[in-house]
């Protein structure tokens, strides 16, 4: 298993938050669930300027396999996506925590939410319940 960086916070559905020093939020899907996945084919990204709620769907990623929705972890506006998912969407497969973001949110409530959601152990505990 792939190391689970120390600075995340993730959903049940396998998303990753992290908060930037600015206040805002980035968004992807973990290094997990892109190996899941397999080879990513296509990523249809949120708008900016889009208001998302904690839980619901707001973005898709498309391998050869099936199709996910991506589900954001805070509720808030999207204030950047990473447009260059669009040419490459297979760098989620190749830098899943890093290059492979999918968006930004300016979170609406982000003390209550980012409680809601999993520490590395936890997500790691629930990957490993997962496989057996």
């Amino acid at each position: 298993m792939n190391e689970i960086p120390g600075d995340l916070k993730f959903m049940k559905s396998h998303e990753w938050a992290r908060v930037e020093d600015n206040g805002t939020v980035t968004v992807g899907i973990s290094d997990h669930a892109q190996g899941l996945l397999g080879d990513l084919v296509y990523v249809e990204l949120p708008s900016v300027g889009d208001d998302v709620q904690a839980g619901n769907a707001c973005a898709v990623v498309e391998s050869v396999k099936a199709a996910s929705d991506v589900y954001a972890p805070i509720s808030g506006k999207v204030v950047a996506v990473n447009s260059a998912l669009s040419d490459k969407p297979e760098t989620i497969n190749e830098d899943a925590y890093g290059e492979g973001w999918v968006f930004v949110v300016k979170p609406s409530n982000l003390a209550e939410e980012i409680e809601e959601l999993l520490d590395p152990d936890a997500y790691a505990e629930l990957i490993e319940s997962e496989e057996h």
